[in-house]
């Protein structure tokens, strides 16, 4: 009779940190820095973020029932991870490992999409080099809870559910091969991803092309290492655009 080894070391990381409980709990900070954000900039907003829209237009627009609304679910999630906790389902020692490791890849996301330009031949398109090109130029506050609400909300909207959604209605639905729904998937949430931040700026080509390869990449990294890392990197990088470099 064979035992089986438990996972442990590298291996046992990516796994843990693709469980979708693990994910809940690493991208809390993001959610009580965009939420805190919002109050401290006086309600600077990202631009998918239709939850917080919505549910301040069903409490009546009052911001004090906004607040114990997301104080109620904060403490929700607190006594989440205290319970865990208690049945050693939750390994803290994974959160620094996977911002850090966010943190990374946040720091290759605009050359790696720079070098899917040249490959495709597009270079000539690209004038802008950041997610967070356009518009005017917020404070370093507004900058930060754009990023964090970047992270949160467009992964979550993009790759968890549009993705997602796009994915099983052609595999599943539409009999589509799992490549051929995956590829199809990626390229059709990339090019909404996209599109959607031409609602609020001026559209230019070069940065809907620099966006929709930027897609492609947090979907590929969206898949291969799960929803936080890919909400964290996305977070980083545009707090390394917009506060770093200043764009």
């Amino acid at each position: 009779m064979t035992t089986l080894k438990p996972v442990s070391g590298v291996r046992a990381y990516l796994q843990q940190s693709r469980e979708p409980l693990t994910a809940a709990i690493a991208v809390l900070p993001l959610f009580i820095a965009y939420q805190v954000g919002i109050l401290v900039s006086g309600g600077a907003r990202n631009g998918v973020d239709f939850v917080s829209d919505a549910l301040h237009r069903a409490l009546g627009g009052s911001m004090f029932a906004y607040l114990i609304f997301n104080g109620v679910v904060l403490f929700g999630f607190v006594g989440a991870v205290a319970y865990l906790r208690r049945r050693g389902e939750l390994h803290p020692r994974l959160l620094p490992l996977m911002l850090l490791e966010s943190a990374v890849y946040a720091l290759l996301v605009g050359g790696l999409v720079n070098t899917m330009i040249q490959i495709t031949g597009l270079s000539r398109l690209l004038e802008v080099g950041s997610l967070a090109a356009g518009g005017g130029a917020p404070g370093f506050v507004t900058k930060i809870v754009l990023s964090a609400g970047a992270g949160l909300y467009e992964e979550l909207v993009f790759r968890l559910f549009l993705m997602g959604g796009l994915f099983y209605a052609a595999h599943r639905i539409g009999g589509i091969k799992r490549f051929g729904a995956a590829f199809l998937a990626v390229v059709v949430s990339s090019l909404i991803f996209s599109a959607a931040h031409h609602i609020t700026e001026p559209f230019t080509m070069s940065a809907f092309v620099f966006r929709f390869f930027a897609g492609v990449v947090f979907a590929a990294l969206f898949q291969i290492r799960g929803f936080a890392v890919a909400a964290w990197t996305h977070a980083l990088y545009d707090v390394w655009v917009m506060v770093f470099l200043g764009k």
